[in-house]
């Protein structure tokens, strides 16, 4: 997700993609937020929306975030291959 989201935008976007299986309360959800604010992964401002409603708080990600979200991906590369090869030894 490239651009700037309000909380409920991803929200919706995590219970489509995981097809329903996985709904995260909005607690859960901006409390992440918080947290990924705090550590410079994101950032947040208020705005309003194309139709011009009501304000609402939007977060995109920074560059320290970006890289942050590289670095995660890599790692769950790994533990994805070792999951994997635990598996198959487990069908042997």
């Amino acid at each position: 997700m490239d651009q700037p989201s309000y909380g409920y935008q991803v929200s919706k976007m995590i219970r489509e993609l995981s097809e329903e299986k996985y709904i995260i309360k909005e607690t859960t959800l901006y409390s992440a937020f918080t947290r990924l604010e705090k550590n410079g992964y994101v950032e947040s401002f208020a705005g309003r929306g194309e139709s011009g409603g009501k304000q609402r708080t939007y977060y995109r990600i920074t560059e320290e975030g970006r890289r942050y979200y590289e670095e995660k991906c890599l790692e769950w590369q790994v533990t994805k291959e070792v999951v994997e090869r635990f598996i198959r030894k487990k069908e042997l």
